[in-house]
């Protein structure tokens, strides 16, 4: 009986499946936030060459 409570077989699937979301979810936001930054250093060096 205990082997079958220890089995860990089909959570290791769930698992990565899992941290491969949160991985995504922190990459999407991280772009999100650089592309934001990003796009502010633009605007100003194309506002100070006059553009």
């Amino acid at each position: 009986m205990l082997n079958i409570l220890r089995r860990e077989e089909g959570a290791t699937a769930v698992e990565y499946g899992i941290m491969v979301a949160l991985i995504a979810a922190a990459v999407v936001v991280s772009v999100s936030l650089i592309g934001i930054q990003l796009n502010t250093v633009f605007t100003g060096v194309v506002n100070t060459l006059g553009g």
